[in-house]
C-alpha cells in the first residue's frame, strides 16, 4: 500500500521546501515554492487517503471526457453562435438574453459555457488533494498542468467564438482536450502508486516503445479526423458557408482519418501480442485489450457516419468515442513503468540482459521520488 501521507500541514509544506531547495532548474525551484505555499493556505484540509484522491482523479477525467461531449452537442443543434461573444453571452450581459437569438441555441451554448466551472472544481479538487498529501512532484505537475489547461481552453472557446467558428480554431479548441483527458488518465493510475517504492518495468524496451508509437498513432487519428469534420457537415451554426470550410474534398480527408485509423489499430494489436508474449501483467493486458475493442467500435461508428452521410446522432457519439480512446491509451502508456511491488505480477527491469524476473522484488530501477 502507499506510504500513508504526513498528516501535519507543516510537515507537508516544508517537504516541498525541501524538493524546491533542492531542484536543480530555476523554474522546477519557482513551481515547488507555489506548492509550499499553496500547502500552507490549506492547513485546515484534511489529509485525503489514497482512494479518495483515485475517485478526484477518476472525476477530473470524465470531466475532462465529456466536456468534448457537450462541445458536440453544440456542434450539431448549430448553436455555436448561440452566445455570440465571449465572455458575456450577449453583448452587455454575461447570461442569455430573450430574443437576442434562438432559445435552445443559447441554452445549449451558455450550459457548455458552465460546465466550464464544473470541471475547474474537478481539477481544483484533485489538485488540493494530492498537493494536501504531499505527492510526489510529477502528481503535482499534472494535477497543476490540468487546471492551466482548463483556463488556456476557456480562452482559446472566447477566441473560436470571436473569430466565428473558424474550422481551424474549432480544431484548436477541441485537441486540447484530448490532451488534458490523456494527462487525467495518467493521473488515475498514478495516484494509486507509492510515492517512495522502486519503480520497476512493466514491459520490455521495445513493447515500451510501442505504446509511445501507439499514442502518436492516436494523435494522427485525432488530427485527421478534426479534419474531416471541418472539411464536412456540421459547422456549428447554419450562418457558416461551406466555402468557409476546409477546403480538402471530404472522401480525401475520410481516407486519411481511415488509414491513421488502421495504423492506430495496428500498432495496438501488435503490442497486446506482444504483451501477451512476454506474460506482462494481467492489468496491463486488460487495459491493451479494452483499448483494441474501443478502437475496432470506434471505426464502425466513423464508417456507419462516412456512409450515412455524418447524420446528427453519429456526431457526439463519436466525440465520446474519441475521449474514451484516448484515456485508455493514456493509461496503457502510463503503465510502461510501475511503482510497488503489488502494482505489477511481473516486471522486465533486466530483460535485455535476458533475464525478465516473474517478480516485483529488487532490481536496478530507480527509486528517485519524482
Amino acid at each position: 500500500m502507499p506510504a500513508v501521507p504526513p498528516a501535519d500541514v507543516a510537515a507537508a509544506a516544508t517537504a516541498l521546501r525541501e524538493r524546491a531547495a533542492a531542484a536543480t532548474g530555476v523554474f522546477r525551484g519557482l513551481t515547488l515554492r507555489l506548492y509550499a505555499a499553496v500547502a500552507r493556505l490549506c492547513r485546515r484540509l484534511p489529509v485525503p487517503t489514497v482512494q479518495r484522491q483515485w475517485l478526484y482523479a477518476v472525476i477530473l477525467m470524465f470531466c475532462q471526457g465529456g466536456i468534448t461531449f457537450t462541445g458536440s452537442l453544440v456542434r450539431v443543434t448549430g448553436s455555436g453562435l448561440g452566445c455570440p461573444t465571449w465572455p458575456e453571452c450577449q453583448p452587455g450581459s454575461l447570461v442569455p438574453e430573450s430574443g437576442a437569438a434562438p432559445a435552445i441555441h443559447q441554452a445549449i451554448e451558455f450550459g457548455n459555457r458552465m460546465l466550464t466551472f464544473v470541471v475547474s472544481l474537478a481539477a481544483l479538487l484533485a489538485f488540493l488533494a494530492v498537493l494536501r498529501a504531499a505527492r510526489r512532484s510529477s502528481l503535482l505537475d499534472i494535477a497543476f498542468l490540468q487546471g492551466l489547461g482548463i483556463i488556456a481552453q476557456a480562452v482559446i472557446g472566447g477566441v473560436t467564438v470571436h473569430m466565428d467558428l473558424a474550422w481551424w480554431m474549432v480544431m484548436a479548441h477541441f485537441l486540447p482536450s484530448m490532451l488534458l483527458t490523456f494527462f487525467a488518465a495518467v493521473l488515475v493510475v498514478k495516484v494509486r502508486e507509492p510515492d517512495d517504492a522502486v519503480k520497476h518495468a512493466g514491459m520490455p524496451a521495445a513493447l515500451r516503445w510501442a505504446t509511445w508509437i501507439s499514442a502518436a498513432s492516436l494523435a494522427v487519428v485525432l488530427v485527421t479526423g478534426t479534419m474531416t469534420t471541418s472539411s464536412g457537415p456540421h459547422a456549428g451554426d447554419d450562418a457558416i458557408r461551406q466555402s468557409d470550410r476546409l477546403q480538402i474534398p471530404l472522401i480525401e480527408m475520410a481516407n486519411l482519418h481511415a488509414h491513421g485509423m488502421y495504423l492506430y489499430l495496428g500498432v495496438t494489436v501488435g503490442l497486446l501480442a506482444g504483451l501477451f508474449a512476454v506474460r506482462a501483467d494481467r492489468r496491463i493486458l486488460r487495459v491493451a485489450g479494452w483499448l483494441i475493442l474501443g478502437i475496432v467500435l470506434q471505426a464502425a461508428v466513423g464508417i456507419i457516419q462516412y456512409n450515412m452521410n455524418v447524420p446528427r446522432w453519429t456526431v457526439p457519439l463519436h466525440v465520446i468515442g474519441s475521449a474514451v480512446l484516448t484515456a485508455a491509451t493514456g493509461m496503457l502508456w502510463s503503465m510502461r513503468f510501475r511503482r510497488g511491488d503489488a502494482s505489477l505480477d511481473r516486471t522486465f527491469d533486466n530483460w535485455e540482459d535476458g533475464q525478465g524476473r516473474q517478480d516485483a522484488r529488487g532490481g536496478d530501477a530507480d527509486t528517485v521520488r519524482s
